[in-house]
């Protein structure tokens, strides 16, 4: 997939950072995910949800497909942000008509209700727990009411867990499917819709991992 994931595989080494991991794997990443019939089910339902012109944050926005590509074609008006420089020059190529910005969406300002989306496709599994939960919030603040926020994750109970993914090392932290479900509805969302599947990588360490999305609109 396009969207800079998090983990997979329990292994050895040191963990790098997400930017580190992902200026490594490049386009190969999108091409580990782009079978995913899930997230393009979640994209389809955003759409379908969305009004014309619709302005929307892809957070991790990786090679900028599907996500920012998919919504711009839409007609939609598009920011990524992605923590790594080879991932935004290779979104900026292949979407020229979205917007792209490498920064850490922790330290870039946004301002209240200035989207009616926000996408999240596995760009939390690489912070810790507090993180995760208090960019969660500060993301739905930024929708307008009835805005949508879009967020898929790998639903396991770990904490600062070393892991290797696509060959590299990382640090990962995520939540159980019930946990991370009540997360989202204490920053004040309604969750309306939700898909849990197996995915396996289209990679040659790729296993098997549980994904889930959901869909929440801000109360």
């Amino acid at each position: 997939m396009g969207d800079s994931h998090g983990a997979s595989d329990a292994g050895e080494g040191r963990a790098l950072p997400a930017a580190a991991v992902f200026d490594a794997l490049g386009a190969r990443y999108e091409r580990a995910f782009a079978s995913s019939a899930a997230h393009r089910a979640s994209l389809d339902r955003l759409l379908a949800d969305l009004a014309p012109g619709s302005r929307v944050l892809d957070v991790g926005s990786g090679t900028g497909r599907p996500t920012a590509g998919t919504l711009a074609a839409a007609g939609h008006r598009v920011l990524g942000v992605d923590v790594s420089p080879v991932m935004t020059a290779l979104a900026a190529r292949q979407v020229p008509e979205a917007e792209f910005r490498c920064a850490d969406i922790r330290e870039l300002s946004l301002a209240e209700g200035a989207y009616d989306a926000v996408c999240v496709y596995f760009s939390l599994l690489q912070m810790d727990r507090a993180d995760q939960g208090a960019l969660l919030e500060r993301l739905v603040r930024s929708l307008r009411p009835g805005g949508w926020l879009v967020a898929a994750t790998v639903p396991l109970d770990v904490a600062g867990v070393d892991a290797v993914f696509m060959g590299q090392p990382v640090r990962v932290s995520s939540f159980g499917a019930e946990e991370f479900t009540a997360l989202l509805t204490r920053t004040g969302l309604g969750v309306e819709w939700e898909r849990s599947v197996l995915f396996t990588p289209d990679h040659p360490s790729g296993e098997s991992e549980p994904h889930l999305f959901l869909h929440g609109r801000r109360i």
